[in-house]
């Protein structure tokens, strides 16, 4: 079987938790109470070898180190989500407090960070400054920056640009390298990001009915560029969709991405699970 990964999910969300969704008062039928090791374990069957959990504020590092300590084929991604850009406590950080969160063997990623302009839950002016320290985290780490960009193209792309050039880290620095996770934005940003060396990954989006411009995007992104994720618990694929999203589901958006570059599943597979490898270099 070839194997696939998940290169972006947030395991430690209580939708893969029974028992911090009871205490959240919420209530369901028998697949409510499922665990964690049900989830994994229905990835493996489907043909999940790996997948990437990713911690989106600090005082959640410590539930993400519990997994990836827990599951041989979970790795993780630590950092400070735009919505989280203004509370008090990612104001307080500094560029060696994201440093810290990476530094378990396997967190292997910085992020997810970025610009969040749909939603706004925290100023403009204080996202950016909040991505721009993740990328200088990122690259004074030598490790991939993880990118979540919404009604933002045009800013994504100056401030990768600039924190991309030599002179803005030193040239004895590592290339900022990276993934705009979850690709929702135009050709434009897929475009910048292919030149400047970055992945881009697909998610359940690609598979849904009026995503004909996301479709067409992916088509013309390299293989050596593409990654498939579910961003679980959200955005399920068809035909999974407004069902609880789970990293098994990856490869429901595999098969469409698949079909979109005209290329036989396991040799999509195959290439995505290499560059998912290649740009978590760490691992």
């Amino acid at each position: 079987m070839t194997l696939l990964v998940d290169s972006h999910c947030h395991l430690d969300f209580p939708d893969f938790n029974p028992q911090a969704r009871a205490e959240k008062g919420e209530q369901g039928g028998t697949k409510d109470a499922e665990t964690l090791d049900v989830f994994v374990n229905r990835a493996h069957e489907a043909g999940v070898g790996h997948m990437l959990t990713i911690c989106t504020h600090p005082e959640r590092i410590a539930a993400t180190h519990a997994i990836i300590e827990r599951f041989a084929s979970v790795y993780g991604a630590a950092g400070v989500h735009p919505h989280e850009a203004a509370t008090p406590s990612a104001m307080a950080m500094t560029d060696d407090d994201i440093a810290a969160l990476a530094a378990h063997p396997k967190i292997v990623g910085i992020g997810e960070t970025g610009l969040d302009f749909y939603y706004d839950h925290a100023p403009k002016a204080v996202q950016e400054e909040g991505f721009r320290r993740h990328c200088r985290v990122a690259r004074r780490l030598g490790l991939p920056i993880i990118v979540h960009t919404r009604d933002a193209d045009d800013d994504t792309i100056r401030i990768l640009t600039d924190e991309a050039r030599t002179e803005e880290g030193g040239a004895d620095l590592p290339p900022l390298t990276g993934v705009i996770h979850c690709f929702s934005g135009g050709p434009g940003l897929a475009e910048a990001a292919v030149d400047l060396g970055f992945m881009i990954s697909f998610s359940g989006i690609l598979t849904f009915r009026r995503s004909e411009e996301i479709r067409a995007i992916a088509q013309s992104v390299p293989m050596e560029n593409l990654l498939v994720e579910t961003d679980a618990p959200y955005l399920a694929p068809m035909p999974k969709r407004g069902k609880r999203n789970e990293p098994s589901y990856v490869v429901h958006t595999a098969r469409i991405l698949a079909e979109v570059k005209a290329v036989d599943f396991d040799d999509l597979a195959a290439a995505t699970t290499a560059n998912f490898f290649r740009l978590l270099a760490k691992i």
